[in-house]
């Protein structure tokens, strides 16, 4: 199973590894600082580099056994089983994605309603709540923008499954639940505003999301609104 450093620290940006598998366009590392694609947030883009060869990653997701997989593009030279090179991700477009994530928490602490459904960008990111009631726009974004005033820590923590049966009222996610599996679950927690089951990447205080609002607000059936967020900045 790949280490997954992300996990440990959203703001590593390089690490050196080892190549343990090549299979066609896909590589697997032993540890990696990719985020691979899962939960509405994109896989990581980046490069891995050996001797003079630079190799573009377009994709990342995870397997079956959890090992990051690397897809390379075409174009891209392949690195043997056992070189050592370094992986490095593109910072901007993830750290774009931990202000949107990040936002997305903020936006399911304002609206407090079961979410069935999301997905995350660089340019606009929403959630879909089930809810009938219509959203008010100006009030939601300025609840958003105040949270982000205030400027909340942002902490990881870890529980069991047996801790999480116990307190179902932490998942409010209706489409994707947290994998079933002997390993710890771990917690997003924004200090005196949400806590809930996440394994994305996020901002280490809300101050860091910049200026955001309310963007297109969408009717996708009697018991569900689509609603958007955009960073100003």
């Amino acid at each position: 199973m790949t280490q997954n450093l992300y996990k440990k620290d959203a703001y590593l940006k390089i690490n050196t590894s080892k190549v343990i598998a090549c299979i066609n366009n896909v590589v697997i590392l032993e540890s990696s600082v990719f985020y691979p694609r899962g939960g509405g947030q994109p896989g990581d883009t980046g490069t891995l580099s050996w001797g003079n060869q630079v190799a573009k990653v377009i994709d990342t997701i995870i397997n079956e056994t959890g090992e990051i997989e690397h897809i390379l593009s075409d174009e891209s030279p392949i690195p043997i089983i056992g070189e050592t090179l370094s992986a490095e991700i593109d910072w901007d477009r993830r750290y774009l994605h931990m202000r949107m994530h990040t936002a997305l928490h903020l936006l399911g602490s304002v609206l407090q309603y079961g979410v069935t459904g999301g997905n995350i960008s660089t340019s606009k990111s929403r959630l879909d709540f089930d809810m009938e009631e219509p959203v008010d726009k100006e009030s939601v974004t300025h609840q958003l923008q105040k949270l982000v005033a205030d400027n909340h820590a942002i902490h990881s923590k870890w529980i069991s499954q047996k801790t999480l049966g116990e307190q179902p009222e932490l998942i409010r996610t209706m489409s994707v639940k947290p994998p079933t599996t002997d390993q710890d679950i771990r917690l997003l927690e924004i200090e005196d505003v949400d806590l809930q089951p996440c394994g994305g990447t996020h901002l280490k205080s809300t101050g860091e999301v910049g200026q955001i609002r309310i963007g297109k607000v969408e009717k996708k059936g009697k018991r569900n609104r689509r609603v958007y967020i955009e960073l100003i900045d």
